[in-house]
Formats: structure tokens, C-alpha cells, sequence
């Protein structure tokens, strides 16, 4: 909260929605409403479209309030290319999704005409992620093709590692699982420098290890992921990923995997190792390893509330 307000007292737009992005499900409901209302009028001052777009879906998803409609009015109204494009991406992000590819198809038209390769770019590649939330892998694996290979001639190099990589998760999830991990393994040289992309690139192996039922696999490449992340934001989508494999292990009763697993957490990020050792012995408990009063022990070294939460979640809140 503290970092939002001061990001949002600076007037600096792209921070606060970094960290609005990644932050907001931490607050509670009354801090954020007024961290949103801030954030709008910031929004409105700066005609920071993409802050605007986040505040309308978090307004959506986290307080049922609907702000989508006074953003379509600014975006027709100001009639830009940025306007239009963060209102098609608000329609992807709240489940519309024939909705925002319409709006991309119309803006494709129009910056075609224009000629603006970069625009052309961002919106094949918004377009394929559409096309993926329908299952179209095919349609998907098109448009991403063309935005990497606009994003190359346009020498945006990381922009193009990234859609290559994405593009080699659209071939796992259409069943080219062979050429997906070639893919990946060509790019690797040419990213190895690229912290976050090399995190990209162990959550796409740790997708396709975790769909062959091979969870240490997984999980290493979730360590691999959270490790390249440890310096940025990213880390937040990587931790995401590793309670994602956890999860799905608990539902299996794979509580083995688990605790087997958990001292590499726990030696590799000191800060999480209450958090880790937390998860460790839930996982000891319900494969009756060790008592509750054990259990409730490890638990009780876990000071971080939320990540206490969390814990008990994964245990179905048996304590």
C-alpha cells in the first residue's frame, strides 16, 4: 500500500500500474478503493491508456464494479491507436474475447493502411493470444509467426525472443511437443544474458514436463524460473506457476513430490523458507508423516499472513 501511494503521490503512471499489476490482490477491498480512485484521476491527467485499462479490470474482477463502458467512451472519443488497442485487450482480459478481436481486426485494417509495422506487430500478437483463449492453436501459431517476424524487422530483439518463445508454447499446446523444446533450445544461446526471458523459458518446459505427469521436472523448472526472475516482478508469475504444480500435486495426492522437493525452495530463497517449510510439512502431515501438533508447528513460524493463508489453502485449511 505504502509503495502504491508513494508511486501514485510522484504522479509516475507506468510504476503504479507495475505495481497495481502485482500488488493489487494484496490489499483489501477499502484500500483499494482509494488507491483506484487515485489511480484514475492519475490516469485521466496522464491519458495513461494502459493504467486506465488495468483500474477498469481490477474494478471488474476483484470489487464487481463495471468501468469497461466509460473506458469504450474515452477510447472512441479520443479515436487512437493506444485508446482502441488497451480497450481490445480490457475486452481479452474480462472474457469478451470475440469482442476484442473484432476491435484488433478493425485496428490491423487501419494501421495496414498506415503502414506502422510496429502497431501491426502488437496487435498480431495480442490477436494469437485471443486465438489461444478460444483453443484456435493453429490460428494462434499464424499471428504469432507474423508478429515475430515483424518484431525482428523491426530490430526489437527482445520483443522477438519473446513472441518466439510463445510461440514455442502454442506448438506444446497443440501437440508439437518435439519441436517446442527445439525451438526453445535454439533460442537459449541468444538469451542466456536475458534474466527474464530465461524465466519464460523454464515456465514453458515446466508446462510441458508438468502435462507428462513428470512433476520433479516440473518443479525444477519452476526453481529454474523463480531464480532467473529473483531480481524483477517477474519472480510474482513464477511463484504463480510453482503453487500451480503444488496445487495439481495435493489434488493427486502426490504429497511425496512435494516434500521431497520443498528443501530446494527453502535453500534457495532464504526469505520464503518459513513459507516453503510450511508446505513442506502439510504435505508430511496428510501423507501421515507427522502429527498435526508438528505440522502446527511449521506453521506457526510462517509471520507473513497472506503466506500463511496460502498454506492452509493448499491443505484445504486443515488448520
Amino acid at each position: 500500500m505504502e509503495e502504491i501511494m508513494k508511486a501514485l503521490e510522484m504522479k509516475d503512471a507506468e510504476k503504479v500500474a507495475e505495481l497495481l499489476y502485482y500488488k493489487a490482490d494484496e490489499l483489501e477491498d477499502e484500500e483499494l478503493k482509494e488507491v483506484l480512485k487515485k489511480a484514475e484521476e492519475l490516469a485521466k491527467e496522464k491519458k495513461h491508456h494502459e493504467l486506465y485499462k488495468l483500474i477498469a479490470y481490477i474494478y471488474q474482477e476483484f470489487l464487481g464494479v463495471n468501468k469497461i463502458s466509460e473506458f469504450e467512451e474515452l477510447a472512441f472519443s479520443e479515436d487512437t491507436f493506444e485508446a482502441k488497442f488497451h480497450l481490445a485487450d480490457l475486452y481479452a482480459l474480462t472474457g469478451e474475447i470475440e469482442k476484442a478481436l473484432g476491435l484488433f481486426r478493425e485496428l490491423l485494417e487501419e494501421e495496414t493502411a498506415k503502414g506502422n509495422k510496429e502497431n501491426i506487430a502488437k496487435v498480431y500478437y495480442s490477436m494469437a493470444l485471443a486465438h489461444e483463449e478460444l483453443a484456435e492453436y493453429d490460428k494462434a501459431k499464424e499471428l504469432m509467426e507474423k508478429a515475430a517476424k515483424a518484431f525482428e524487422e523491426l530490430g526489437k530483439e527482445e520483443d522477438y525472443m519473446h513472441a518466439l518463445i510463445y510461440l514455442a508454447y502454442l506448438k506444446f499446446e497443440s501437440g508439437e511437443v518435439s519441436e517446442a523444446k527445439a525451438d526453445i533450445a535454439k533460442l537459449l544461446p541468444r538469451i542466456k544474458d536475458k534474466p527474464t526471458l530465461m524465466a519464460q523459458v523454464h515456465l514453458v518446459f515446466e508446462e510441458i514436463f508438468e502435462d507428462e505427469e513428470n512433476y520433479d521436472a516440473a518443479l525444477q523448472e519452476c526453481l529454474y524460473a523463480m531464480l532467473e526472475a529473483r531480481e524483477g516482478e517477474y519472480l510474482d508469475i513464477t511463484f504463480d506457476a510453482l503453487i500451480d504444480v503444488i496445487w495439481q500435486l495435493m489434488l493427486e495426492d502426490k504429497f511425496d513430490v512435494i516434500y521431497e522437493n520443498m528443501d530446494m525452495f527453502s535453500n534457495a530463497f532464504e526469505d520464503l523458507r518459513e513459507f516453503f517449510d510450511g508446505v513442506k510439512a502439510i504435505a508430511l502431515f496428510k501423507d501421515g508423516k507427522i502429527d498435526a501438533e508438528e505440522a502446527k508447528k511449521a506453521l506457526g513460524k510462517i509471520k507473513d499472513p497472506r503466506l500463511l493463508d496460502l498454506v492452509q489453502l493448499l491443505g484445504e485449511a486443515e488448520f
